[in-house]
């Protein structure tokens, strides 16, 4: 039976051809200790491909949560509970991936300090007011922004 052309070709590897079965594939040779035929490189790329997507989640999760609380705070007339809802879905899923992964703590510092200009790009965006009318510096504390009961004052 001739190719088609959605078929990839016989000499493409695992990963490209069915990535979740090769996943599959590599954890059963890591159980089974066959070491020797896991294609290391691939499997180097993606453990840090996985370290990279975990920290720009939180950076993106970061980003919204602090978008929300600088438009709740600069916009009070528009509050709404769904931007409630957002803040406790930003804060839920970060709890989340720090409780999975305690070292991105280290980190949590630096990215919302790398999260804050584009957070004010999107409260920005959100509420049509210039980026100039927030706050230069993030005005939350890490502790306020983990905290599920934390909403500023305007």
């Amino acid at each position: 039976m001739p190719c088609s052309a959605d078929d990839p070709p016989m000499s493409t590897p695992l990963y490209e051809k069915d990535f979740y079965q090769w996943l599959e594939h590599t954890a059963d040779l890591v159980r089974e200790g066959r070491l020797d035929e896991i294609d290391r490189e691939v499997l180097i790329d993606e453990l840090e491909s996985m370290g990279k997507r975990d920290k720009r989640e939180l950076a993106n999760r970061l980003i919204i949560l602090m978008a929300h609380l600088l438009k709740w705070k600069h916009q009070p007339e528009a509050r709404s509970s769904g931007w409630v809802g957002s803040i406790a879905e930003q804060r839920l899923q970060i709890a989340g991936q720090l409780e999975d992964s305690p070292s991105l703590r280290t980190i949590l510092a630096d990215a919302a300090e790398k999260a804050y200009p584009k957070a004010i790009a999107l409260a920005a965006r959100e509420t049509d007011m210039p980026p100039d009318r927030f706050p230069a510096v993030c005005p939350f504390s890490l502790s306020q922004l983990l905290d599920e009961t934390f909403f500023p004052e305007s």
